[in-house]
Order: C-alpha cells, then structure tokens, then sequence
C-alpha cells in the first residue's frame, strides 16, 4: 500500500517556471519533477532510463549515385565525390 502526504509550499515564480518548462519538456507532470528534485537532493535518485530524441535536420538531397553499383557508394561513403 502506497501512502503519501499532501502539503502545500511556496516556490518563487522563476523557480515554479523553470519546472513547469521542465516537465514540459520531458512529458511528466511537474509532480515527477519535484520528486525527481527530491530525491537527489536526499540522495535517493533512481537511475534515469535514457531517452532518445529524434531530431531532423535539413540538408541537401541524396547524392545522384546508383544504389544498385556497390563501388559508386562506397565512393560516396568514403567521400570521393
């Protein structure tokens, strides 16, 4: 059985802001923020899973080589051309 305890605490504007943009960027609630802060700061942090991020970049086309010919791509790959 899980117990927990509700209480209220103030915490300064740029703080609470910093927290929310936080969570919002992880995609928790600010309630895992807080008890992730917790937890470090008393030395009872889990092991965080990595998460991989996507990101796309823009660039230019693929380069105009014939995927069927082995050598041309190696060329490619290797930066021949």
């Amino acid at each position: 059985m899980l117990l927990c305890m509700r209480t209220t605490i103030d915490v300064p504007d740029p703080l609470f802001r910093e927290a929310k943009r936080r969570a919002a960027e992880e995609g928790v609630s600010l309630r895992e923020v807080v008890l992730r802060a917790l937890r470090a700061h008393l030395g009872g942090a889990p092991r965080r899973a990595y998460r991989f991020r996507w990101r796309v970049e823009k660039g230019s086309g693929p380069p105009a080589v014939d995927v069927n010919d082995r050598d041309a791509l190696y060329d490619v790959l290797d930066g021949r051309t």
